[in-house]
Parts: C-alpha cells; sequence; structure tokens
C-alpha cells in the first residue's frame, strides 16, 4: 500500500515530489492545472524531465492527477461539455507525460435532470478524451451522492465504465468517505470486506486502481462529502484501520486528501499515523 497525500504542484511537477517527500509520501496526487480556471496546464520537456529525475530520486512510488472539480462531463450545456472534454483530455495527456498511474475524475452530475441520460453523456465524453489521449487511465471515483453526481453506487459505475466502452484504461478510484456517505458500511472490517465483495460482483476487483483515505465528517448514508481529520469522523479509528489494512488494497497509491490532524493540509504527523492505523488493522485482522 502506497500511503501518500495530494500536495501542490506550484512552480513545476518536481516540486510536487520534493512536498511528497517531506511528508514522507510513497504516493502523490496533484492537479494538473489550477483547479479554479478552464486553461488547461501543458508542463514543458524540461518540467517533464525534472519531474522524472526528482521520482528516481525519491522514495514516490506513484502519481495520481486529480482533474479538476470545474469538470462535468455529464452537463446538459454543450459549451461545458466541450471545456470539461479539454480539460480531461490535458490532464490524460499529462498523465502520460509523467508516467501517472491514472487520471482520478469526478464522472460528472446530472444536477436537476435525469441520471441515465447523463450517465450516457458523462460516457460520450469520457470515451472521446480517452481517444484523443494515449495510455493514462482514468480512474472514475464513487461519490458521495448529493443532487445528481454521479458514481454514487457501484451499479452507476459499472455503467459508466460499460458505456465509455469498458477498455482496459478505465479504472476506479474509491474514496472511504465517499462510500460511507453514499450508504456503504465500511466503519468496521467485516463491513468493508462485504462492501469490497459487492464491488467485485458488479464493477470488477481488476478495475480497482487507487483509493482516497478520508474520514466522514457526516454519518452513514448522509450524502454530504465533507471530509474529517483520520480517526476523529465516523468512521472513527476502527474503521480508518480497516479501510488501511484491506488485504486487496495492497499495492495500491493511497491518497490523504485532508484536512489532517492539525484541521489543514497533510503534514508528516498525518502520514505517519496512517501508517500506524494501517497496523493496527494488521494485527487485528
Amino acid at each position: 500500500m502506497l500511503i501518500g497525500a495530494h500536495v501542490s504542484p506550484a512552480g513545476g511537477p518536481a516540486n510536487a515530489v520534493q512536498r511528497g517527500v517531506e511528508r514522507g509520501c510513497h504516493s502523490i496526487q496533484i492537479f494538473n492545472q489550477n483547479p479554479r480556471a478552464w486553461k488547461p496546464r501543458v508542463y514543458s520537456d524540461e518540467e517533464v524531465a525534472d519531474f522524472h529525475e526528482a521520482m528516481k530520486a525519491s522514495e514516490v512510488d506513484a502519481v495520481l492527477i486529480h482533474a479538476v472539480y470545474l469538470l462535468n462531463c455529464a452537463s446538459e450545456d454543450e459549451e461545458i461539455r466541450d471545456k470539461s472534454l479539454t480539460a480531461l483530455t490535458a490532464a490524460l495527456q499529462a498523465g502520460d507525460a509523467l508516467g501517472a498511474v491514472g487520471v482520478v475524475l469526478h464522472p460528472g452530475s446530472a444536477l436537476k435532470g435525469t441520471v441515465e441520460p447523463a450517465i450516457e453523456r458523462a460516457a460520450e465524453t469520457i470515451a472521446e478524451a480517452l481517444k484523443e489521449s494515449e495510455n493514462c487511465a482514468l480512474h472514475l471515483e464513487d461519490t458521495a451522492g448529493a443532487g445528481g453526481t454521479l458514481g454514487r453506487s457501484f451499479e452507476e459505475l459499472a455503467s459508466l465504465i460499460e458505456q465509455a466502452g469498458g477498455g482496459k484504461r478505465l479504472a476506479v478510484c474509491l474514496d472511504s468517505c465517499h462510500l460511507y456517505a453514499s450508504g456503504y458500511d465500511i466503519a468496521t472490517a467485516e463491513g468493508l470486506g462485504a462492501v469490497i465483495d459487492e464491488f467485485d460482483s458488479i464493477v470488477g476487483l481488476d478495475r480497482l486502481a487507487s483509493l482516497h483515505f478520508n474520514d466522514s465528517a457526516t454519518p452513514l448514508g448522509s450524502n454530504v462529502d465533507r471530509h474529517a481529520p483520520p480517526g476523529e469522523g465516523h468512521l472513527g479509528r476502527e474503521g480508518c484501520a480497516a479501510f488501511l489494512s484491506e488485504p486487496r488494497f495492497e499495492g495500491m497509491p493511497v491518497i490523504l486528501e485532508g484536512p489532517g490532524i492539525d484541521g489543514k493540509g497533510i503534514v508528516p504527523e498525518d502520514i505517519a499515523l496512517a501508517h500506524q492505523m494501517r497496523d493496527e488493522g494488521r494485527a487485528a485482522r
């Protein structure tokens, strides 16, 4: 299990590697462009070379790119879908250049519309972005279920993958907070095991490629995406330890997004705590 954090790539992606090293990360996640702007960021050849050199000199083994939250591949607004396609394609191309494990994407939202047509629109946009990039995988992230967000159930994730073509580059990123908020009870090792069995039967474990580790500030089935510091939310110490020690997650990048123990970003103590909770979970199995 490659425990790491979402870090800033300010000043170039090589700096993100250094920020990961400073926190004791074995994986990192970055935005490839300003998360508040539509303009894609294209890395220069020098920036890409510096990134690879930094990775070689570090203990960071994996990088994920998180597509910015502005994207809505399911929008009924054609202009928004076009902008989403451009940004998603740029993220996948950045992933190709950096050798990323994958680009993590919130699949989109039907907003006040009907879910099935929204899934069709999102899948079409996703398929087009994959055609316009080469190798980088796309990890569809499960959602907490507020409003018309897509991916709030394993069935929706499976439908998105199927309608987007079902290719090998399509994968899933499971977020512990989102799972719990959308009604999947993973607060114990037994509950988590049953949920992952269900995921396997509906989506397939071969599609699971990355993880977000966040505690939930809201109760089971709340459909509210609000993170709590690890071990201090409704998952609690036991649920966090169970998530971090699930045997079927071995070898995957696990990203802490925050808040950390200081209520802000992830610091070295958060990474150390995650390792401690992983060991506790293993000992309890």
